[in-house]
Parts: C-alpha cells; structure tokens; sequence
C-alpha cells in the first residue's frame, strides 16, 4: 500500500523528517519569539517609569537581534557541538545548508528548525537579564555585554545542561524547558551585572511607577501565552507529553497568580496589577523545569508554592537582609527568576513522575530519573534523594558559574566604557540618551527629541519647556 503522496518522502522532505514535528518546532519557537519581540518590549516599556521606556524596550529589542547573530555565527555550536573542554564546545558556524538541513541531534526535524528554536532561548535569557539593569545602564555597555555573555555564560551553561555530551546531563539533572538555563543563569547574572553597574539615581528609586498598567498586561500576556511553545516545545515532538507540559505550565501559572494577589490582597487591603503580574512569572518560571514530568496536581503545588515564596522574599526578606536592599533590581528579576526557578528545580527533583521521564527522554537509562516522592512511593528512596542532590549541584553550578562570568565581563567591559550613565543621563532620560521620547506629553502629540542626537527636528523651544520642569510635573503614570 502506497503513501499518500503529500507524505512520501522526496529531496525537500527526507524520510528522517516529521512533517508534524517540524511545524510544531517551528511554531513553538515563533511563540517564544513573540514572547520577546514584543512580549518584554512591550512590558519593559511600560513597567518602568516614562523618561525610561524607550531605553527599556530597546534594550530588549536590541539584545534579540545581537543574539541571533552570534548564535548562528558561533553560540549554537558552542553549545551543541562539540567539546572543547570539559563543560565549554568548539566555536563553530551553523551557516551552510549542508549542516543545518540535516537531522537534528534530536527531534524528527531539520538542525535549522533547531538552531532557530534554541536562538529565542538564548535571546530571552539576554533580555531577562536586562530586566535587572534597567533605568541606568550605559547602553554602549550593553552593546557588548551581550554578546559577551551569551558566548561565557550561557553557552557554557547549556553545554552542561542540554547538550548529550554535557557533564550534568550525564549526571541525570532534569531541566525540561530551561528552569535553570534561562531563568536560574538571568536571575543570577542580573543580579550579579546590578550590583556591578550600581543603582538608579535617588529619585527613580524613590519612586519608579509604571507608565501604562494596560500595555504592561499586554504584554504580560504575550509572554504567558507564549509560553505554549517555551514548555510545549521542550519535548522536540508533537506527544502528549507536550500536550502535558503545555496543560501543567497553565495551570501553575494561574494558581500561582491568584496565590500572589491572595497574599497581597491579605496584608495590603488591595489586589494590586503589578502583584500578579509578578505572581504570573513566578508560576511560569517553577513549572519550566518540571512541565512534562510532573503531574497536573503537583503543578498546582507548585503554583502555590511559586505564589508564595517569591512574595515572601520580595516582600518580607528584601527589606531586611542588607545585600539585597543594596543591590538595585527594578522589576525583581533575582526573586521572579533565580528564586522561582531555583524552586522549580527542586520541586521538579521531588515531584518528578518516572513514566513521564521515559516519556520525554526516550533513552535507555531513563530509569535514574526519579521523583523523591516516587522513590520513597516505590521503595527507590536512595534513587529519589540522588535526583534531589542533583538538582541541588544543578542550581549551584549554574549560580557559581553566572556569578563568576558575569563579574569577569562587567570588568572588562568597565575598562572600555563606563557601565553606569552619567548622572545628567539619569536625570533626564530617554531624551538624552537617544534623542527619542516615548510619549509626546503636550502639543498635538508630535514626536519630539533632543536636538543634539535628532537636530532635524526643530524642537529647541519644546525641549527647553521640557526640561525647565520637573520630571514629577511632567511623568505619564
């Protein structure tokens, strides 16, 4: 019996290629594009206050453009190819078609559709980190922490993790979808790069509201439906442990969400936007590392978990432990990331289901990936503690590492630029530091900018108004 003809194999569609798989892969990375461009565009925008929106945004739509650039000219290879030494991979293009019309190193798939779904990872690990520096970070710097990073750091982290030759995927360390690629390695290294850049100037500080709640939800959600294809693409096949994981990362999400306004509700009198807003991430960021191999109720145990510890830390802890009231984090990003993603790590090593791990890694050994709970369940109580002690060395390779790397490229690029605006920047802005505003605040809503950076436009009258005023006179909130 013949093939249908739409699914015989032929030059452009090889009998190694899924055609199911491959457009699922492709779509799914396009979510997790979109959760980036223009998801945090979008939400860095408007979370911040009006003077920096334009800064904010275009740091993230920036860092997206830099990373794909580097991923295909060195970063896949580095972190899929081969080892150079121990847990660092060769540099190498991923440019010809004879390389990335092949098999994927997994997946039913081409390496292009690879290439281009790990490339969003890595783009939005950069521009989560981001989240942390925003409000005063030269932005020359950033220009060259990006690349930087993404060729120390990250690479290094997810040769280790994800690729088959890595030492903790060895070891058997569970990360489904990125809970400590992305979010443990952006939550650490913003933290890290803050205290090393030094905070905003005293009065964004004091105060630093948002400057459109409406558009931040936007793109809140773009970032939460996006993730559909963030965890749905974790398993490089359309399963039903995708459909799983997809399922799971919802439900985490939500219970998480109303767990946070629940708390905020409770000791402040007032559900407040950004809360859950925050609540939302922390949901997101816990079940990544666990989305196709724990159950739906554990996800929910977790969402509680994700809604309250986080909160607990941000809320309670930060005020009292002096490092973290030293270090200037705008939006959070140590307690929404490295926080909650830390948790899911560990969670995931307690909850996580032994059938769903043969589900999702389809190897011979995947009976050395046990759930503490499912050990003690099944009598494998010494394999159940070894996946917790894994998870636990996951976290701290990954927190020792980003710590390390991040402090070296601070360093060096405090050598060639100054890392922190100057203090008339910081005063003043968007309009000084690209020539640009986000909102025209009086007239009939013509753009107006900085003479000096955009002397086509003839605005000296405007922007001698502008500036005669304080910024509280004249902020959008």
């Amino acid at each position: 019996m013949e093939l249908p003809v739409n699914l015989r194999p032929d030059e452009s569609s090889p009998e190694w290629m899924n055609k199911g798989d491959n457009a699922w892969q492709l779509t799914a990375a396009t979510f997790v594009g979109l959760q980036s461009i223009p998801g945090l565009v979008i939400l860095y925008g408007s979370i911040v206050k009006k003077k920096w929106a334009v800064n904010s945004a275009f740091m993230a739509f920036y860092a997206f453009a830099m990373v794909f650039v580097c991923w295909v000219g060195w970063g896949f290879r580095m972190s899929f190819g081969d080892e150079l030494v121990f847990f660092l991979g060769k540099p190498a293009i991923a440019l010809d078609e004879k390389f990335l019309l092949g098999q994927a190193f997994l997946g039913y798939f081409p390496t292009a559709t690879m290439v281009y779904y790990q490339g969003v990872f890595a783009a939005i690990t950069l521009i989560l980190v981001a989240g942390a520096l925003l409000g005063r970070l030269n932005f020359r710097a950033w220009v060259l922490f990006v690349p930087l990073w993404l060729t120390f750091s990250y690479t290094i982290t997810v040769f280790s993790i994800w690729c088959p030759d890595g030492w903790l995927a060895k070891l058997g360390v569970i990360d489904f979808a990125g809970g400590y690629i992305i979010h443990v390695s952006a939550g650490i290294a913003g933290f890290t790069a803050a205290f090393w850049v030094g905070p905003r100037s005293d009065k964004d500080r004091e105060r630093f509201p948002p400057n459109n709640l409406i558009l931040m939800l936007a793109g809140a959600g773009l970032l939460w439906m996006g993730w559909s294809g963030f965890n749905g693409g974790g398993p490089f096949a359309v399963s039903i442990d995708a459909s799983l994981a997809v399922l799971n990362t919802h439900v985490c999400t939500s219970t998480s969400l109303l767990m946070w306004l629940l708390l905020d509700t409770f000791f402040y009198g007032k559900p407040s936007v950004v809360g859950a807003v925050n609540g939302m991430i922390t949901g997101l960021v816990c079940i990544t590392p666990g989305a196709g191999v724990v159950q739906t109720w554990a996800a929910i145990l977790m969402g509680i978990i994700s809604g309250s510890v986080p909160w607990y830390t941000m809320v309670v802890l930060h005020n009292k432990i002096k490092l973290l009231r030293l270090i200037d984090d705008p939006i959070a990003i140590f307690h929404t990331h490295a926080i909650a993603g830390s948790l899911g790590g560990i969670l995931t090593g307690f909850f996580a289901v032994p059938k769903l791990c043969r589900i999702f890694y389809l190897v011979d050994d995947w009976e050395k990936y046990v759930g503490l709970a499912y050990g003690l369940q099944n009598g494998r109580t010494s394999a159940g503690f070894r996946q917790m002690g894994i998870q636990i060395v996951g976290i701290g390779f990954v927190i020792c590492l980003n710590f390390v790397t991040t402090t070296l490229i601070c360093w060096f690029i405090g050598l060639i630029v100054p890392l922190r605006l100057s203090d008339e920047e910081l005063q003043i802005g968007d309009e000084e530091v690209h020539g640009e505003q986000a909102f025209a605040l009086i007239g009939d809503g013509e753009r107006f900018g900085n003479p000096k950076h955009n002397s086509v436009y003839d605005t000296d009258d405007l922007n001698s108004y502008v500036r005669s005023r304080s910024m509280g006179d004249v902020q959008m909130i």
